[in-house]
């Protein structure tokens, strides 16, 4: 269920990549899911965004093949919580992008509101989507941090998704 127009037949790549990635809520949402943050309330606190949306969204996500649904308990309960697939990891440079042209043309309203993409292995900020532009080393979501000022004094590190290994153990293991 498209969120608007359906360009996913488009001959544009540009206007196919959008068709999936081009929604703001979407992004923020997988922006979220990639600081670790995959359950639907935490979520939703987080964007101070209603159910309603954020559920489209997910569902979005979900359909286009970014996130899967993982069960966990929930006390006596049993509820899903969002992981990211392969194909949504590798929305991170997209995501990079965004925030490094942000930082750069974008004011912050106050000193808290920056955001730094972090290559882990050198420790240093980077200036590209894609490589660390201090040791020339590609970006991944497993040697990437993201230094969120409002949420840490550190940069926290991104999620993953699970490997081929891990993926069927994840489907039919609830933790408690």
């Amino acid at each position: 269920m498209p969120l608007r127009s359906d360009w996913s037949a488009r001959t544009c790549s540009l206007a196919r990549g959008l068709d999936v990635l081009g929604d703001p809520w979407g992004s923020l949402v997988l922006r979220e899911i990639f600081f670790g943050n995959g359950r639907f309330d935490a979520i939703k606190q987080r964007l101070e965004v209603a159910d309603n949306v954020l559920s489209k969204r997910l569902a979005w996500l979900v359909e286009s093949g970014l996130l899967v649904q993982r069960p966990y308990r929930d006390g006596t309960r049993t509820r899903q919580e969002y992981v990211l697939t392969p194909k949504g990891e590798d929305a991170l440079p997209v995501l990079n992008a965004i925030i490094i042209w942000a930082e750069k043309h974008l004011d912050a309203p106050n000193e808290v509101s920056h955001m730094r993409v972090i290559h882990t292995e050198c420790g240093q900020a980077t200036s590209s989507a894609d490589t660390c532009t201090h040791c020339g080393i590609a970006l991944t979501a497993a040697n990437t941090s993201w230094h969120s000022y409002k949420r840490s004094d550190q940069p926290l590190p991104l999620a993953v998704a699970p490997r081929e290994s891990h993926a069927s153990a994840l489907e039919t293991e609830i933790p408690a």
